[in-house]
């Protein structure tokens, strides 16, 4: 049976374990050690079969135009190739964002799949006139989730993510 958790100390060796299984580099599991180091926050939850991780998800702020406004960026999310397509990936995402709206967070974006986000909620940025710091990104994978429309930036903006991301993408 899994289980869903906050990651907490001790997890870093699974939870890297995860990352490098998943992806096809070593990036993704860098960016994680490097992001747990030197966020400002770091919100992760695990998928735990026993004692066994088998999933990962990593939240960490963002920003609109240089400044704080309570949003999150998601990345990376893994869970082992011989567990996928088990509906694990969906339920670290959904816990996430749950854990991310009752904490107060205004929305959360991504550079993902768009076949596979929106059924958590997530449409184009562009909607919303929200930027991504790397201009070649294209439209249908940069994506946002809105947790309070109330706190969203009215005129939108540029949004960067955590200088990890820029040391290591």
């Amino acid at each position: 049976m899994i289980t869903i958790r906050a990651e907490r100390p001790g997890d870093e060796a699974g939870v890297r374990r995860v990352n490098l299984a998943a992806f096809d580099t070593a990036m993704e599991a860098d960016l994680v050690d490097a992001l747990r180091a030197g966020a400002r926050s770091y919100v992760a939850f695990v998928a735990v079969d026993g004692d066994e991780i088998v999933g990962h998800v990593a939240f960490t702020p963002v920003t609109v135009d240089g400044a704080e406004v309570g949003a999150m960026g998601l990345a990376p999310l893994a869970v082992l190739p011989a567990r996928q397509r088990q509906g694990i990936g969906s339920r670290l995402t959904r816990e996430g964002l749950e854990h991310l709206r009752a904490d107060g967070c205004s929305f959360v974006v991504l550079v993902g799949h768009a076949a596979y986000y929106p059924r958590f909620g997530f449409v184009p940025a562009s909607r919303l006139a929200l930027r991504c710091q790397w201009p070649d990104v294209p439209d249908d994978v940069w994506l946002v989730a809105v947790l309070d429309p109330r706190a969203l930036p009215a005129s939108g903006g540029d949004v960067r993510f955590e200088g990890a991301f820029g040391d290591l993408v």
